[in-house]
């Protein structure tokens, strides 16, 4: 007896066309084994009329475990998708519709992050796979309502995002881009 192995895509409904780029979990697991995958993540922050960054928004989400952690936007840049297109739609997913995120004219990260399945390769670590994420740092002038799997997001002035209470608990090494971030403000 043969063992059936499931569809690579999901069957779409009646008039509903499939996505083309979006990978199986089968499919994600062999390209995670052997390709570094690109992200996109945002450190959503609030400025004021000047554009100095009052406040860094901190989402606080529950792991596959039911651990609690604190991250920022992030996931993954879809084959035929720009990079101001997987921000767009990544912001949204974590923030919510009314965020009201304020892409920059050219987008060009603040940093670039590498992340390794192995810890003390470098300062950022993802046990899923090697990753290279182009961080941005994004104002929002809305009201976030955090989906999917963030729970909530906090917003704190600059000096406490990177206090070590906050930076020890962000996820994969997170906690040095709001360091950055900070030491960036000069507010370190």
């Amino acid at each position: 007896m043969s063992v059936r192995t499931p569809d690579p895509e999901p069957i779409p409904e009646p008039g509903e066309t499939p996505n083309p780029a979006w990978l199986s979990d089968i499919e994600l697991a062999r390209v995670r084994e052997r390709l570094p995958l690109l992200y996109v993540e945002a450190i959503p922050v609030r400025v004021d009329g000047l554009g100095v960054v009052t406040e860094i928004g901190v989402l606080l989400r529950a792991t596959a475990l039911g651990e609690m952690t604190r991250t920022i936007v992030s996931g993954r840049v879809l084959y035929g998708e720009t990079v101001r297109e997987a921000l767009f739609r990544h912001l949204e997913k974590d923030l919510g519709p009314m965020a009201f995120p304020l892409l920059p004219a050219s987008p060009v990260p603040f940093q670039v992050a590498e992340y390794f399945p192995i810890p003390g390769m470098g300062p950022y670590t993802d046990e899923r796979q090697h990753a290279v994420s182009l961080v941005f740092v994004v104002p929002v002038t809305g009201t976030c309502e955090p989906r999917q799997d963030a729970l909530e997001i906090t917003w704190m002035p600059p000096e406490e995002a990177a206090s070590s209470d906050i930076v020890d608990d962000m996820e994969g090494g997170r906690g040095a881009l709001l360091k950055a971030l900070v030491s960036s403000l000069g507010r370190l």
